[in-house]
């Protein structure tokens, strides 16, 4: 919320908004710990109410001690998720199942990697033509681009599974 903040004022509805169409390709949050989270980076300094705000709801943004408290949390170290991907998980036991419902495993999953690979196309140009492109932007651009080559992996995955599944490719 820190880094949604650090971009713009907003209140924890347009920051809801926010995390679903901009962070939310890779990046999901409780809607129910929005408000909270708010709540509790404005207890730490971290965070501060706008009351000149106009409109409905309150506008936030955050602080200079918000600002270096971002800075801290990027500067740790990360460790990547353990995978946890229930399509692989039912190929892995797919000799239990009909080889048309896994064909339709597949196939939904390569319908759906190939309508990310789109949407983040899209989203790609919008990226390119924006006017912070050289700055600002080419950091979203940069994550954009790991969306875009994991969604294209995915339908190369798909295809080759499908083909292997049909007995059209040799495994290996």
């Amino acid at each position: 919320m820190l880094g949604a903040l650090s971009v713009e004022p907003m209140t924890g509805y347009r920051l809801r908004t926010e995390i679903v169409e901009t962070l939310g390709h890779f990046w999901h949050e409780s809607f129910g710990q929005i408000y909270p989270a708010l709540a509790g980076l404005e207890r730490e300094g971290l965070v501060a109410r706008d009351a000149a705000s106009a409109g409905p709801g309150n506008l936030f943004r955050i602080t200079a001690a918000g600002r270096r408290r971002l800075r801290e949390l990027l500067a740790e170290p990360f460790q990547q998720p353990a995978p946890r991907d229930p399509l692989l998980l039912r190929v892995f036991f797919g000799h239990h199942v009909e080889p048309d419902r896994l064909r339709d495993w597949l196939a939904e999953a390569l319908a759906q990697a190939e309508t990310a690979c789109a949407r983040y196309e899209v989203l790609r140009a919008e990226i390119e033509r924006a006017p912070d492109v050289a700055t600002q932007g080419r950091f979203r651009l940069l994550t954009l681009l790991a969306g875009l080559h994991g969604a294209r992996a995915r339908a190369d995955w798909a295809r080759e599974a499908m083909d292997l599944l049909d007995g059209e490719g040799a495994p290996g």
